[in-house]
């Protein structure tokens, strides 16, 4: 198996400051790539890595055994922080990292079922691809149980709302069509359908059925549940200094990542004309980034799927204001 590539490892790397010493959490362990990149930067620093994929967590773990005295391994969501570091008697942490990414691994995995392009046939035999786009397969729905149980109109708003796809309507109703005649079980049947409603002549530049395969998986791995109150949770568990890194690779992730790190950083979110903030802002970080970082050229080239990727960073302040400042303080 080829070795992951983590995005953006020296941005990452710079941010974290992990030469400080201390404890960082890597949210998405994945590979293990940020996490080696962080343990070798400096012998004073421990890294506790989470991840719900069980096959991720085992060659992660294997790839950084040689740091073990100073890496953890937990199964566990990102969104789990809180609760995993009370549970290991840790009320502040130095560094938090999470790159909301899919590992090309999975990606790749033909018996994942993430993507259409998989050039390998699954594990057993012959047989297509399934439908299956779970990061932890050991709980919850699967792609084919959504796209062979939700209504039409529920299908429609899932493959709108998540993937952004303009023909959402001719899709979903394809897909009803097609299901009651026999059960949506792979990858290539589902994408021939996306095809089918889409664009038949067959030639495009970016394959018909990615945006809808992309509003699959944000559903069935719950992507964009608790983005916010994650930031929140993070801000909370970070020591004065620390740091926090976050990765997205598209619009309906940054978003909200980025309104989060905003409203920390002490930016009202009140409606315009409030004579005082009622939102309880208050500056609890400063933004180690203006704007997104985005990956190089250079990089681009190397790992053309670093090429969505957007990193925002943030640092606890040593002192948080205890008032909140007025509408009229804030940009709006």
């Amino acid at each position: 198996m080829e070795r992951h590539r983590p995005v953006m490892p020296e941005e990452v790397v710079e941010l974290l400051s992990p030469e400080r010493g201390g404890v960082i959490v890597d949210g998405t362990l994945g590979m293990g790539g940020h996490s080696e990149l962080i343990l070798r930067r400096s012998a004073d620093v421990r890294v506790l890595g989470l991840d719900r994929d069980a096959d991720s967590l085992d060659l992660a773990t294997e790839r950084l055994r040689s740091f073990a005295d100073r890496f953890e391994g937990v199964r566990a969501d990102y969104r789990e922080i809180a609760r995993i570091c009370a549970a290991r008697g840790l009320t502040q942490v130095d560094g938090i990292l999470v790159d909301l990414g899919i590992s090309s691994w999975q990606l790749d995995d033909p018996d994942r079922g993430f993507s259409f392009r998989a050039k390998e046939r699954s594990a057993e035999g012959d047989a297509e691809p399934p439908l299956d786009m779970r990061m932890d397969r050991s709980t919850g729905p699967t792609a084919a149980d959504l796209v062979n149980t939700l209504g039409e109109r529920e299908l429609a708003d899932l493959i709108y709302q998540f993937g952004e796809e303009k023909a959402a309507r001719r899709i979903a109703r394809l897909i009803v069509a097609e299901r009651s005649e026999r059960p949506i079980l792979t990858v290539e049947r589902l994408a021939a359908l996306v095809v089918r409603a889409v664009n038949q002549r067959g030639h495009w530049k970016i394959h018909p059925a990615t945006r809808t395969f992309q509003a699959l998986r944000i559903a069935v791995n719950r992507e964009l549940e608790g983005l916010e109150s994650f930031v929140a949770a993070a801000v909370d568990l970070l020591a004065p200094d620390g740091r926090l890194v976050v990765i997205s690779f598209h619009s309906l992730e940054d978003r909200p990542i980025k309104q989060a790190l905003r409203y920390q950083s002490g930016r009202c979110r009140c409606p315009a004309g409030l004579p005082r903030c009622e939102c309880g802002a208050r500056p609890r970080v400063r933004m180690l980034t203006r704007k997104a970082l985005l990956p190089g050229e250079a990089e681009v080239a190397a790992n053309p799927r670093a090429r969505s990727a957007k990193l925002r960073a943030c640092q606890k302040l040593e002192t948080i204001p205890h008032t909140a400042h007025t509408a009229e303080q804030e940009e709006r």
